[in-house]
């Protein structure tokens, strides 16, 4: 008969004991005790050597070692199956809200106390148990547990919560990536697995996640482990989501990578700032002051920035600018205004027109158009025969425009002196443009391909067609807005109002000066300048010709004159600016990676078109032109599709000169990773 002895800390044969094993509590039986080492019986009938500081501070209870191996597996199953049953049924995380805050660390027996009023060795053991899983909860430092507090619980939950769905979706992530790569490089379609949806959705953020670069360092680990073993091929990512269905074919991926929202849908979060300043709006209007304005844009545009209107000042003239003002209402640092700074500029691609500003006030309560009273900016600019600048005089007030005209129409009215007043506004731009050239002007003129589409996802089709120049009417519209730009900056230099200026401080030879449209005398003209930079100093800005220059022109399409916009309307308002300098130079940092992140989209969105284009017709002969033969490839420029390609010289043939003129066909294009490589070129 087997006889149990008082529950007591003694260890000696016949005790039950438990240990740690595995991450879990092992249950045995001790045979023999010496000097603090123990000779075990496990429940898995092995028999081992453990110091008896291993041991869980739960023993017992304690029976007669003159037993049979038989009846000590009998008593170890008998307790195992009883503390399994006591732990089923006990609330840990009750327990944890009863502890909590109380104290910081307890031992075992002081929580069975919580729970009951007496209790034996297999409550305590089963408490032990239950406790020693609850990890997000307690702590165990032996022989006590610590009660983690409810942030630090919080914490470890989320940690768990996360560490969990790592595991889930790096499982079903690994096999359906295999799948997904293999449907890709075979060219079929995919079957998609029957997967959980919370699987599934975690996985397709994780892929979109990774087109954009956009990963945290959790999604990062799983992209990790489910790539694994795949090829490292560009936009691995994107080739999967696309193939799984989850990204359309032709996906803009330099979206993803700069966080901009396409479209308008992203306003809608900011629904009620905009009816807020809609409300300012109505409530502030007054009469206009000028109304005999015109604007010049293209004739899908909505977002209109200027418009102007030109007289006769003595022998020279008065060109008064008008420019939009969409910082009136404006409440600066507010969640809108973050928004329409991170998208920092519209966006104008063969899909669409993305607005920087909600469209509800970009192309609509502050947009320029005809017969509406509008806030404005506007400046005078006096100036003599020859086009010098003689006085520049801003000021806001209320304007109505006239009327919205096409480059088409107001080139056919100078064209065929139909109107004075553009034919004097295209008289005066001739007398500005040839003084910026007398000041080292490099004027690059080329032809501008438009890129259309039709068609939607895998069946999109690609149309190129030149546009058709409107040279008198655009010449008056890129002269104006130059001299605004230049001018304002002046004022504002002579005033101390800081303003956000692009600089181009560099000395350029006689020869990068003119009207270059030849293909090599581009590329020969580009070479030699530097990009220009943002910065608050008034510096000279040498391809334009001009000593300063400040974008302000364009308030509803970019950021940067949305700020200076900003800065000038506040001086005439208050005779202070909005921002000091300091605070425009903490801007430029933040704003520079902005515009050259979403500014990225703008230069390989249009380009990646092109080269579906041209996929299409790769083994159609292309004219293109030599311009560049230094070193061992040489360049060609495609004039007609503005791409320039590259190519081994000595497939161009022995006698190279810059203008030589071949029909050139390819043997690979892809758009995705921007690879064109030429298969002959047969000289002209």
């Amino acid at each position: 008969m087997v006889k149990t002895t008082p529950l007591g800390p003694t260890v000696r044969p016949g005790t039950v004991v438990e240990f740690m094993h595995g991450d879990q509590p092992q249950l045995a039986w001790v045979l023999e005790e010496s000097s603090g080492k123990l000779r075990l019986l496990t429940i898995n009938k092995r028999e081992m050597k453990l110091p008896a500081a291993r041991l869980l501070p739960w023993n017992g209870p304690m029976f007669s070692a003159d037993v049979s191996r038989q009846d000590i597996q009998n008593i170890l199953n008998e307790r195992q199956e009883a503390r399994g049953e006591i732990q089923a049924g006990l609330d840990v995380m009750e327990l944890w809200e009863l502890a909590q805050g109380e104290l910081e660390s307890a031992p075992l027996s002081w929580f069975a106390d919580l729970l009951w009023e007496e209790w034996d060795e297999d409550r305590l053991a089963a408490l032990g148990r239950a406790m020693l899983q609850a990890k997000t909860h307690f702590k165990f430092r032996p022989p006590s547990f610590e009660i983690w507090p409810a942030e630090k619980v919080e914490l470890k939950l989320r940690q768990r919560a996360e560490e969990k769905e790592r595991e889930a979706i790096t499982s079903a992530g690994q096999t359906l990536l295999k799948d997904l790569w293999a449907a890709h490089s075979q060219g079929r379609k995919h079957t998609t697995p029957d997967l959980d949806p919370e699987l599934a959705r975690g996985l397709e953020r994780i892929l979109k996640g990774k087109v954009g670069e956009n990963l945290d360092e959790n999604d990062r680990k799983i992209w990790t482990a489910i790539s694994k073993g795949l090829p490292d091929v560009p936009h691995l990512a994107l080739l999967l989501a696309q193939t799984w269905g989850v990204l359309p074919p032709h996906h803009n991926y330099h979206l993803d990578e700069a966080d901009y929202a396409w479209g308008d849908a992203w306003s809608e979060s900011f629904i009620n700032e905009i009816e807020e300043i809609e409300n300012r709006f109505s409530n502030q209007a007054e009469t206009p002051e000028i109304e005999d304005l015109v604007s010049i844009d293209a004739s899908t545009t909505r977002d209109i920035d200027d418009a102007f209107r030109i007289e006769r000042h003595g022998t020279g003239y008065k060109l008064s600018i008008v420019l939009a003002r969409p910082e009136v209402h404006w409440v600066f640092g507010s969640p809108l205004d973050k928004a329409v700074l991170h998208r920092a500029t519209s966006l104008y691609l063969p899909e669409g027109t993305s607005h920087m500003m909600p469209e509800r006030l970009g192309t609509g309560q502050y947009s320029l158009l005809q017969g509406e009273a509008r806030p404005a900016l506007i400046t005078d600019f006096f100036m003599a025969a020859d086009g010098t600048l003689e006085k520049v005089e801003p000021r806001t007030a209320w304007v109505r425009v006239k009327a919205n005209i096409t480059y088409e129409d107001a080139d056919r009215a100078i064209r065929e002196r139909t109107d004075e007043s553009l034919m004097l506004a295209h008289d005066l731009a001739t007398h500005l443009l040839e003084r910026r050239l007398a000041s080292g002007a490099c004027v690059i003129r080329k032809p501008e391909p438009i890129v259309s589409l039709e068609g939607s996802g895998a069946q999109t089709s690609v149309h190129i067609d030149l546009k058709t120049p409107s040279p008198l009417s655009e010449l008056v519209i890129s002269e104006f807005m130059i001299l605004a730009n230049s001018g304002l900056a002046l004022w504002a230099k002579d005033n101390g109002v800081p303003l956000l200026h692009r600089t181009q401080d560099i000395a350029l030879p006689p020869e990068a000066a003119g009207i270059f449209t030849e293909p090599a005398e581009i590329l020969r003209s580009v070479k030699l300048l530097l990009p220009p930079t943002l910065e608050t100093a008034p510096k000279r800005h040498a391809a334009l010709g001009v000593p300063a220059y400040a974008p302000i022109t364009s308030p509803l399409r970019r950021y940067t004159d949305f700020i200076n916009m900003a800065q000038v309307c506040a001086y005439l308002a208050s005779g202070e600016p909005r921002l000091d300098r300091d605070e425009l130079d903490q801007l430029i940092t933040h704003l520079n990676m902005r515009i050259q992140s979403v500014s990225a989209v703008q230069r390989f969105r249009p380009r990646y078109w092109k080269l579906v284009y041209l996929a299409k017709r790769r083994r159609e002969l292309q004219p293109a032109v030599l311009v560049d033969e230094a070193g061992p490839m040489a360049t060609l420029a495609m004039p007609h599709l503005q791409v320039n390609v590259r190519a081994p010289k000595k497939m161009l043939g022995d006698k190279l000169y810059a203008g030589q003129r071949f029909q050139i066909s390819f043997s690979r294009i892809d758009p995705l990773t921007n690879e064109i490589r030429m298969a002959e070129a047969l000289e002209e």
